[in-house]
């Protein structure tokens, strides 16, 4: 009895890795969406548009971006989280999806439990900016001007509870100083009052602010992360500076929860090839942001973002920050 116990196993066991390796051999047949939450033109779906021509390439399918913003990339994520989990419809989106459990008391969807992490396609610095002209040259002066005028440091973000307005607090909490948020609803709204002077500086995105600190229209003081970006050698991190502070900002590939383990396998492994050419290596480095060196698996990306959602969800909540 013994032996057929045993054997019946070993057969179940046989099963179920053709079935994986047929599901893994079949994957795709039939087109992709590629959900990005936020507008279309935004850093986020640059990098997904460029993604999907070149996984259209390698997969022999189709890999279409469609837009579904509002709500901080809420009802985007959404409708993935109640998508068949079968590998046809993923998002490309960024560190505000971590974000959101802090933020929003009545958010529909879990980000860990309702997602399959499949993995990061960039990490994505934000910068700490003044208008070419302003006293400030380093992260030092800034702290020195806080302690003396206090509230009277002003800095732009994206809004209460963004990874800017997040940024601020944690320079404020590290440095020991007082400043004061002005939100608004992008770094280009937020511009001409920090070129005025009328903002004292802006902790902003790298993608739309690097040109205009390539081309001098402004001043970077800082830049976020563990690492200097290559197209911005001569701006030192916030660490490099004294202030510890080195998480940073992403572009990350999930799907719905419950996909199967062979097909986010062949999801991931397409992806962080094509992420190795020098086409789309080009294109994130260009924007300032900082391609993903090695390859990031699947386990090691759902382990980063669980560690990104109790960062910066710890982050806000100090905060107190609140959208409802």
């Amino acid at each position: 009895m013994n032996w057929l116990i045993k054997l019946s196993l070993a057969l179940c066991t046989a099963g179920i890795g053709l079935i994986s390796a047929t599901v893994h051999a079949a994957y795709p047949d039939k087109q992709i969406k590629l959900v990005v939450p936020f507008p279309a033109g935004g850093g986020t779906d640059i990098v997904a548009r460029k993604l999907a021509q070149k996984l259209t390439d390698d997969l022999k399918q189709t890999v279409y971006v469609e837009n579904r913003g509002g709500a901080s990339g809420n009802i985007g994520a959404a409708t993935v989280a109640r998508a068949p989990a079968d590998g046809y419809t993923l998002m490309l989106t960024a560190a505000p999806f971590a974000i959101a459990p802090a933020l929003f008391k009545d958010l529909s969807f879990d980000p860990v439990k309702d997602f399959t992490a499949i993995t990061q396609v960039a990490t994505v610095p934000l910068l700490v900016v003044t208008r070419p002209e302003s006293p400030l040259n380093t992260i030092a002066d800034l702290i020195a001007a806080a302690r003396k005028n206090g509230s009277d440091i002003t800095y732009a973000t994206f809004g209460m509870g963004s990874p800017p307005h997040l940024v601020g607090e944690k320079i404020q909490e590290l440095a020991h100083i007082k400043m004061r948020q002005i939100p608004y609803k992008g770094g280009q709204a937020a511009l001409s009052e920090i070129i005025s002077g009328d903002i004292t500086i802006g902790i902003l995105d790298v993608v739309s602010m690097a040109p205009l600190v390539k081309s001098g229209r402004l001043k970077a003081l800082a830049i976020t992360g563990p690492a200097r970006s290559p197209e911005l050698p001569n701006i030192p991190t916030l660490s490099q500076q004294g202030v510890a502070f080195d998480a940073v900002g992403w572009y990350g590939l999930f799907g719905p929860a419950g996909m199967p383990p062979a097909v986010t396998e062949k999801l991931n492994a397409s992806v962080n090839k094509v992420l190795q050419t020098s086409e789309m290596q080009n294109l994130i480095t260009a924007s300032g942001s900082l391609p993903i060196a090695p390859p990031t698996t699947v386990e090691q990306w759902q382990t980063r973002f669980n560690d990104d959602v109790q960062l910066w969800g710890k982050i806000a909540r100090d905060s107190g920050a609140s959208v409802n």
